[in-house]
């Protein structure tokens, strides 16, 4: 939590608003925790089909790695100060609200890249990020074969 105890300081702005859909810049702040306002902002703006990309950097982060055979996701901590080469991902709404997939790609130090889901990510200093709504819905649902939440199209 940032040391002024708000949970979290990224600020946006509409830039666009055409053909049913709005394009956003979000600029998160050091100590804003990315997935937790990512929804938070796909709530207040009743997102329900959007694409975002962005850059910046972390503190720390919890990749994940998805285990098909046990349906689940190993988790791969990043516990140092990383560039945050590239974030991609969606949202699209869930049976409780929506529903946030990022992936991203983490370089360190040294010029390694790491990657993987974004299960959790701890900025430090920003992250950039574009995000457009798109007009529509676009649902995620419960698939028993993964046991993932996937989209499904009409």
């Amino acid at each position: 939590m940032p040391e002024d105890g708000r949970w979290w300081r990224m600020k946006h702005e509409l830039l666009t608003e055409q053909g049913g859909g709005r394009t956003y810049v979000l600029v998160f702040a050091t100590g804003d925790e990315v997935m937790q306002g990512l929804k938070a902002f796909a709530q207040a703006e009743h997102l329900s089909a959007s694409h975002f990309t962005g850059i910046g950097a972390l503190q720390k982060a919890m990749l994940g790695y998805l285990d098909c055979d046990n349906k689940r996701y190993l988790q791969i901590p990043v516990a140092e100060q990383v560039e945050l080469l590239s974030i991609v991902g969606n949202i699209a709404l869930g049976d409780e609200g929506p529903v946030i997939h990022a992936h991203v790609v983490l370089g360190t130090r040294d010029g390694q890249a790491r990657g993987g889901h974004l299960i959790e990510g701890h900025v430090r200093p920003t992250l950039e990020l574009f995000l457009t709504e798109l007009p529509g819905e676009l649902r995620k649902e419960h698939d028993s074969q993964t046991g993932l939440n996937l989209m499904r199209l009409p």
